[in-house]
């Protein structure tokens, strides 16, 4: 049977006869479930409906890989391409032979993560297609629906996961306790890149960031998670952030917009009145 696709988060499952009454990644408090109750489709109910994947250039050796409609969440991927390996970042929820075909192209993929498990997407498939290493943090595994058939290509970590060098997995906690960054220290002309998910949030604006336990219900992370993200990171040099939809982006001057967006965040979080520094220089 074809995997089941949440319309409201865009994961997969794969119970076989029917789709599952209830999301169970929707059904937690990070999520939410339509008032109209649960909704599901397939791929190829997808691909009737005109959907198609939509494949851009970011930045020198990086891919996005979304699709021409929005699929649950609406994230795209991000294909890291580099001279020890190719490895997809957040994938999205939708996948075709497009996307299989430029994929396969470029080198293929040795590799696939996600941020956390909102962003999991079509990451089964993806892996069954190139026989690549699914690679997770413990913490979160248990989140990732999937066929016994694909359990040897899964691998878990915890803390930091170096895929190639130059690209690691930084485990950060915050909106789920396995929420992660990928590090890719030769993005950005060597100044180094993070791919956040919504690990870190990224504000339309592309001036500033925040951190949420949940977006769509509102709920912003509790100081001690701040600093968990914010620890987890401090090691690696970075002057990007990639969060996980086309746009918005921080383009530049990443680590300093971090710093100012943290101290303004918790000043607020305190009940303190906010002083806001902007890099950009604007207000």
């Amino acid at each position: 049977m074809p995997p089941w696709i949440c319309e409201t988060c865009g994961n997969l499952d794969y119970q076989e006869a029917a789709p599952p009454d209830v999301c169970a990644i929707c059904a937690d408090d990070r999520q939410w479930v339509p008032a109209g109750g649960q909704r599901w489709t397939t791929l190829a109910e997808l691909v009737a409906a005109g959907c198609r994947s939509d494949i851009r250039e970011v930045e020198p050796g990086l891919t996005g890989i979304g699709a021409t409609r929005q699929v649950g969440i609406g994230q795209r991927g991000l294909f890291l391409t580099t001279e020890h390996g190719n490895v997809l970042w957040d994938p999205s929820g939708f996948v075709d032979d497009d996307a299989l075909r430029a994929v396969r192209e470029a080198g293929g993929l040795h590799a696939v993560s996600a941020s956390h498990p909102h962003f999991y997407g079509a990451i089964v498939e993806w892996a069954r297609a190139f026989d690549a290493e699914i690679l997770l943090p413990e913490a979160d595994i248990s989140w990732l629906a999937r066929p016994s058939a694909v359990e040897p290509l899964v691998r878990t970590w915890e803390g930091t996961r170096a895929v190639f060098p130059g690209v690691t997995l930084v485990q950060c906690g915050g909106h789920f306790p396995g929420s992660s960054v990928l590090h890719w220290a030769e993005g950005a002309d060597g100044a180094g890149v993070i791919l956040s998910g919504d690990t870190i949030n990224v504000s339309p604006g592309e001036d500033r960031v925040a951190f949420l336990y949940s977006a769509p219900n509102r709920l912003p992370l509790p100081e001690q998670g701040v600093h968990g993200v914010i620890d987890a990171v401090r090691p690696y040099p970075f002057d990007r952030i990639y969060a996980h939809w086309w746009e918005p982006a921080i383009r530049h001057s990443a680590q300093e917009v971090l710093k100012n967006s943290t101290d303004h965040y918790l000043q607020i979080l305190r009940g303190q009145k906010p002083e806001w520094i902007n890099p950009s220089g604007r207000s």
